[in-house]
C-alpha cells in the first residue's frame, strides 16, 4: 500500500513557505501501514498538476494534494481536479452551511461570492468537511484508487487528516503493520559506526531496514520493519536490538521515543535531585536553550551566563586574568576554570562550559578556528577535552553542544 504526496504552490518551490505539511502527512500515513512512494511540489499551474496527478496515478494507491484551494484566483486546484476526472463543479449545500457558520460564528463580516464559491466541489467528489476553515477537503475514487485534496493551510490539513482521512483509510484498506525504532549515538561518525556494526547489519532480516540519520556530532539508527502480524514484528525488532546494543554501548544514549539527550539528562538530574548550571562564551547561550525550550527545566537548572567577551569572564565568574594571559581564552585551563567558577557561583552539582573560537575570525584569542574547549566540574573533579570543529561558524556551534550534552550524559550515568 503506496501513497504519494502532491504539494501545489509556488511559495514551496521558492523557498518562501517550507514544506511541513508533506512531514506531516508521510508519518501519519505510516502509522496505519501506508508508506509514502513520492513527495512531489509543482507550481500554481494547471497543466503542470494534471501531470503530476496522472503520474501519481501510476506509481501509488492513495494520491494526496495539498494547496491551492483558496477563494482567490491563483488557487486552481479544484478546478484542475474537476477537469481531470472529466466532472464540472456543483454547489454543496453541507459546505455553504458551514462557511455561513464560520463567517458567523467567527469572521463577524458580509460573506463575499469567492468565500461562497468555495462550496463548488466536483460532482464526484465525497466531501471532507473542514470545520475550522471554509475550503473543504474532496475524496474522489477512480479504479480502487483514492485522490484525496485539503486546504494547504497546516491547522487545516492537520485536522481533516487526523479526523477524516486517516478514519477513512483504515475502512477502506487492509493495511501491514510498520513498525519502526530508533536509537539515538553521539561521538562517532556515520561511516565509523556503519564500520563497526556492519557484520549485524548484513545479518537482519530482508523485511527489517537499517537507515543512518546523521546529524552534527551524532547519529540516529532507524530500524523498520513491515509485516502482517505486529506483535511478532515488534519482537523481532527487540531481539534485533538487542544483537546491536552490545556493539554501541559506548556511542548508545538512548531511543528517540524517550527524547532527545538533553530529555534524558533532565529526567536523570530531576530523578537523582541534582542540579545543572552552564557557562558559555562561544555557543552564545543555544546550550542553556537546549535544556530551558522544555517545561520543567527549572526543577534542575540554577542558571547560567553567557561571558562572551574575555573581560566578562573575568568580572562575572572571576577568572584569573593572569590565568587567561598565560594560556588564552580558548584553553583547557580558562574552560576548566569557567565550569568550577560557574558551579560555585549557582551552588550547582554539575557545571558545563564552552570556550572556543567559532570564526570568522579569530577575535581576542590565538587558537586556530574551531578549536572549541568544553569543560565539566561536578564537586570532586573538573576535566575539559579539546575539539577541532572546521570553519564553519554554525556548524562549530552546533556540533558544540552536541559534544557537551554527549560529555555531561556519560558523566551524570556513568554511576
Amino acid at each position: 500500500m503506496q501513497a504519494e504526496i502532491i504539494t501545489i504552490g509556488d511559495e514551496i518551490l521558492i523557498g518562501q513557505v517550507v514544506d511541513t505539511n508533506s512531514a506531516f502527512i508521510g508519518k501519519l500515513l505510516n502509522t496505519i501501514g501506508i508508506s509514502v512512494y513520492q513527495i512531489t511540489s509543482v507550481q500554481d499551474e494547471k497543466q503542470h498538476i494534471l501531470k503530476a496527478l496522472a503520474e501519481a496515478e501510476e506509481n501509488a494507491d492513495i494520491i494526496i494534494v495539498t494547496g491551492g484551494l483558496g477563494p482567490t484566483k491563483d488557487d486552481i486546484t479544484k478546478h484542475t481536479i474537476a477537469e481531470y476526472f472529466n466532472d464540472n463543479l456543483v454547489r454543496n449545500t453541507e459546505v455553504t452551511k458551514n462557511i455561513e457558520r464560520l463567517w458567523r460564528d467567527y469572521v463577524k463580516k458580509p460573506i463575499q461570492q469567492v468565500n461562497l464559491d468555495q462550496a463548488l466541489i466536483p460532482s464526484k467528489a465525497k466531501v471532507l468537511m473542514n470545520m475550522v476553515g471554509s475550503a473543504p477537503g474532496m475524496w474522489i475514487e477512480k479504479d480502487e484508487k483514492v485522490f484525496i485534496s485539503m486546504p494547504g493551510v497546516p491547522f487545516e490539513m492537520m485536522a481533516l487528516m487526523q479526523e477524516e482521512v486517516i478514519p477513512k483509510l483504515k475502512i477502506k484498506y487492509k493495511r501491514p503493520y510498520i513498525v519502526h525504532k530508533t536509537l539515538i549515538t553521539y561521538g562517532i561518525g556515520e561511516s565509523m559506526l556503519a564500520a563497526k556494526i556492519e557484520s549485524w547489519e548484513n545479518n537482519l532480516p530482508h523485511h527489517i531496514k537499517l537507515a543512518y540519520l546523521p546529524n552534527l556530532g551524532k547519529v540516529r539508527l532507524r530500524l523498520s520493519g513491515k509485516g502482517l502480524d505486529e506483535t511478532v514484528l515488534n519482537n523481532q525488532i527487540k531481539q534485533q536490538i538487542e544483537y546491536l546494543l552490545p556493539l554501541i554501548k559506548d556511542e548508545f544514549v538512548g531511543f528517540e521515543e524517550d527524547g532527545d539527550i538533553e530529555v534524558l539528562i533532565a529526567k536523570a538530574l530531576t530523578k537523582n535531585n541534582k542540579t545543572l548550571s552552564i557557562a558559555e562564551s562561544c555557543t552564545g547561550g543555544k546550550l542553556a536553550e537546549t535544556f530551558t525550550q522544555h517545561a520543567g527545566a527549572s526543577s534542575f537548572f540554577k542558571g547560567g551566563t553567557v561571558t562572551y567577551a574575555t573581560q566578562s569572564k573575568i568580572d562575572i565568574l572571576g577568572v584569573s586574568k593572569s590565568l587567561i594571559d598565560k594560556h588564552s581564552v580558548v584553553s583547557a585551563q580558562v574552560a576548566e576554570a569557567m565550569a568550577a567558577q560557574c558551579r560555585v557561583l549557582y551552588k550547582s552539582d554539575y557545571a558545563i562550559s564552552t570556550t572556543g573560537n567559532a570564526g570568522p575570525n579569530k577575535g581576542d584569542a590565538d587558537a586556530e578556528i574551531g578549536t572549541v574547549y568544553i569543560a565539566l566540574a561536578t564537586k570532586n573533579n573538573v576535566f575539559s577535552q579539546k575539539l577541532e570543529l572546521g570553519n564553519d561558524r554554525k556548524r562549530v556551534i552546533n556540533k558544540a553542544i552536541n559534544k557537551a550534552l554527549e560529555l555531561l550524559k556519560k558523566e551524570i550515568f556513568k554511576n
